[in-house]
């Protein structure tokens, strides 16, 4: 195991240019994830329109949710021979030019095309992101916290703005919102955010993919045990994202629009709570902020599907919204043991990783609501993130060390 390392921050790196930067990046992130959330909300109008399943179009929703995660790994490579500000910018103009293809696309085939092209630039973001931000940060949980802030934003804006220009004009008119968010934050981010040096400028990007480091990395009980448990909260988080608002509408009876509301509602707790996620992480420890949120998400699924009403539906959405911030705990868990030559490229390995296995969470969801309804198919979640407690809590009552 590597230990990390203290950082000293560069000279100059004002308080106000750091905050500028973590506003920027956060707003860029927001755009890639307006970029993929747009579409939950009209998956119904999308089914209608190309008449197809719930699991056929959860296999479109798979192939962009595991591509993003393919251009982890990769997106650290970039970063380190371009620079992060390079990466960053061809992440938030990719996003945009693509969403363009979606919304026009003809048949079936091509939107799916469109969709894994998505993810692919999309993708760029993250890791790249976050290993800057780590290096700008002594409070890296806070730091990573508001930066995934970006996320729940683009779920409290886009989902009822985006249900309702469904509604009205057609779900490719909803998808060109991506567009519209993401040429002002282009221009924003090309102005404000100075040039980064690239770390190994000089280095063959050939020689940083090799099959012995990959495996040396992954397999370090420290990196190996949360890269497990990344992988069944990630399965949660994508299927809860690519069909809550569906299932509200087909299991709970809501209209579309208001679907989009609760959706909306739901990023907003994240957005709040994950934070406050990241700041408990920091204080008491990762182990014990992620265990935390995998209890409330595992109670708030049950209300999802076992009482009705609309006390239990915002209790649900509460919980559920809370424990899908465990992002701001996970990520400093695995950035707290690579080194700081190894925050940029191996975390983008891990989060490949796991996001590839997590992103099935869209089809086999959806194909099990095809199969059992969606009661099943909720419960699912459930399950795996009361799986993903017994294994921390396992882990510290044994004193495992993973």
């Amino acid at each position: 195991m590597v230990a990390r390392q203290i950082i000293q921050k560069p000279p100059g790196m004002h308080w106000r240019y750091r905050g500028t930067l973590l506003t920027l990046c956060t707003l860029a992130f927001f755009v890639t994830m307006v970029g993929r959330l747009v579409i939950s909300p009209v998956v119904p109008l999308i089914i209608d329109d190309f008449d197809i399943s719930n699991t056929v179009i959860g296999i479109a929703l798979t192939g962009m949710w595991m591509s993003y995660s393919a251009s982890q790994f990769p997106s650290g490579v970039l970063a380190d021979r371009f620079g992060e500000r390079v990466i960053i910018l061809v992440a938030i103009g990719g996003t945009g030019i693509v969403s363009l293809v979606i919304a026009v696309a003809p048949i079936f085939p091509l939107f799916i095309i469109g969709t894994t092209a998505l993810g692919i630039v999309a993708g760029l973001h993250y890791t790249v992101a976050t290993a800057l931000l780590t290096r700008t940060y002594d409070e890296m949980g806070i730091a990573i916290g508001v930066h995934n802030i970006g996320a729940p934003a683009a779920g409290l804006l886009i989902p009822p703005v985006g249900a309702w220009i469904g509604a009205r004009y057609g779900w490719r008119s909803a998808i060109l919102l991506v567009a519209a968010v993401a040429v002002p934050t282009f221009v924003l981010f090309a102005c404000q955010v100075r040039p980064t040096k690239p770390r190994r400028p000089n280095q063959p990007m050939r020689g940083r993919f090799t099959l012995e480091s990959i495996v040396e990395l992954l397999t370090r009980p420290q990196i190996a045990f949360p890269t497990i448990i990344s992988v069944l909260a990630t399965f949660v988080w994508q299927g809860t994202a690519s069909f809550l608002p569906t299932f509200l509408v087909a299991y709970r009876g809501q209209s579309l629009e208001l679907a989009g509301t609760v959706f909306a509602s739901y990023f907003i707790v994240q957005a709040v709570m994950q934070v406050g996620v990241g700041w408990v992480s920091d204080l008491y420890g990762r182990d014990r902020a992620i265990a935390g949120c995998m209890i409330l998400g595992t109670t708030g699924y049950v209300l999802l599907i076992a009482v009705p009403g609309w006390v239990s539906l915002s209790a649900a959405i509460l919980l559920v919204g809370t424990g899908m911030g465990f992002g701001a705990a996970l990520s400093p868990r695995f950035l707290d043991v690579l080194s700081e030559e190894e925050q940029g490229t191996g975390f983008g390995l891990v989060r490949s990783v796991y996001g590839l296995f997590g992103a099935l969470g869209s089809v086999l969801v959806g194909l099990m609501a095809d199969l059992f309804g969606w009661a099943s198919a909720i419960a699912l979640l459930a399950v795996l993130l009361l799986i993903v407690f017994c294994a921390l809590l396992l882990n510290q009552l044994l004193s495992l060390g993973y």
